[in-house]
């Protein structure tokens, strides 16, 4: 087996066991467990906290003591045990701790993946530039092949939805195990370095910089809205089940399918970044990124599994473009406008206000948000058909009334049913990024020169 196969097989697993379950535990969450959204925000920070500080402790390991690969192997173990665990958690405050753990052994995993790849094609002498994104891009067709198992196996309001990513995690240790190459440490670090040196820190000087502290701001506002649409969008287009006239869709019964259309689309405009890079420079492609960001949620905030089904169809496909354009456009621009003894560093400072602290801004703040301004409270049959759309004698509206639990007496409920208001949580979304938009239009200065795809 060729190293460029034994790496995309690696790659293919790394993002399956993530993408099991990312897009289809807010389903699990408000569906099966109905805990609610601020407890739910909370779960989706766990990604920010483990990003602030375990890629950089485990980096840290493996340029000491420990193999790449041994260590990533013991990781992806570990997740696996927390996963199966998290399985059989019965409330929100152990949910999280359990959740944290798993991130904690999870995250590390996606940077160390990446080491272990140039490692490899390194000492196969191949051009990293040419042989690394089509391998890399199987990442993406793994977190769609996950997606859509967990739909078709009705795992996606359930723990089955665990136990997939669980599997696949133990399936890529016992693989990485036998055909990963050995990657040891390589002693970076001089013994005798700072701890600012150690743990990255040095890039944080780059604040000293105004436009380069307007892009690290402006990408964890960025990082927040990928955190959004991460955590809801499935659940989503999942409860337009409660509406009578929808409950039997295709949009229902196959929402985490449509969703990864999102991931399709993704891979399609990578191939377009240099074109874009080069032609208007970072500035207007993150622009682009911020713009597509609005539509994004604004189309979803007016679709729906019919007549707007249309609108639910191009949301997804935009995602590429939102994605792709900040992400990876974000991360040549600091590759091109730092010095190599900070780049490292400078990369994982990118990350830190993306995944990190823009995670855990996007993951607290909406789901408190949400809770408090979109939840809407129905305390009878009238006022709940008619935010349905439906009579208050419709059988699919009296079927879901009762597996709430809830019983009726004179068409008043003896306990309260609560929905989300979702075309105003996604028109909330929508003008957060065109606030964000807006901004960076006028405090990121930048002047493009179309000789180069990124200046310094």
């Amino acid at each position: 087996m060729s190293i460029k196969l034994r790496l995309t097989i690696m790659n293919f697993l790394q993002f399956f066991v993530w993408g099991a379950w990312l897009i289809t535990i807010a389903n699990y969450w408000f569906g099966t467990k109905q805990w609610d959204g601020t407890q739910f925000g909370a779960i989706f920070s766990t990604m920010g906290i483990a990003s602030l500080f375990m890629p950089t402790l485990m980096g840290i390991i493996a340029d000491r003591w420990v193999n790449a690969e041994r260590l990533y192997i013991g990781l992806h173990f570990l997740y696996a045990v927390c996963l199966v665990y998290l399985a059989q958690v019965q409330d929100p405050g152990s949910f999280f701790n359990v959740m944290l753990l798993a991130m904690c052994c999870y995250m590390p995993t996606l940077a160390l993946s990446n080491s272990i790849a140039y490692t490899a094609l390194t000492q196969g002498n191949y051009d990293l530039i040419k042989a690394f994104p089509p391998i890399r891009v199987w990442g993406t067709v793994g977190f769609i092949a996950a997606m859509w198992i967990t739909n078709l196996t009705g795992s996606k309001a359930t723990e089955g939805q665990f136990y997939i990513a669980a599997g696949g995690s133990v399936l890529l240790s016992v693989y990485s195990f036998f055909n990963l190459p050995k990657c040891p440490p390589q002693h970076h670090l001089k013994e005798n370095a700072s701890l600012a040196q150690m743990l990255g820190l040095e890039a944080f000087k780059l604040f000293g910089n105004f436009k380069m502290a307007m892009f690290f701001i402006f990408s964890m506002f960025l990082g927040a809205a990928l955190q959004l649409t991460n955590a809801y969008g499935d659940v989503f287009l999942d409860e337009f089940k409660f509406f009578p006239k929808w409950a039997d869709s295709f949009v229902v019964e196959y929402s985490t399918i449509i969703m990864s259309i999102s991931q399709i689309s993704e891979t399609l405009f990578i191939l377009a970044i240099p074109f874009f890079l080069k032609r208007f420079g970072i500035k207007q492609v993150m622009l682009i990124a911020m713009v597509a960001w609005v539509l994004r949620f604004a189309l979803f905030a007016y679709g729906d599994p019919s007549a707007g089904l249309w609108m639910i169809i191009l949301s997804c496909i935009v995602y590429g473009m939102a994605f792709d354009f900040f992400n990876i456009s974000g991360s040549l621009f600091v590759e091109t406008t730092t010095n190599n003894q900070i780049r490292s560093s400078a990369q994982g400072l990118f990350m830190m206000m993306t995944n990190g602290f823009g995670a855990v801004l996007g993951s607290r703040v909406s789901g408190w948000v949400i809770d408090k301004y979109y939840t809407l409270s129905f305390n009878d049959t009238s006022s709940l058909a008619g935010f349905l759309d439906t009579t208050p004698d419709n059988q699919s509206l009296l079927n879901f009334i009762g597996s709430r639990g809830v019983e009726i007496t004179n068409g008043v409920f003896d306990k309260v049913i609560q929905l989300k208001d979702w075309q105003h949580i996604w028109i909330a979304f929508a003008l957060y990024t065109l606030v964000v938009a807006i901004l960076f239009a006028i405090l990121f200065r930048h002047k493009h020169q179309a000789d180069t795809p990124v200046n310094h």
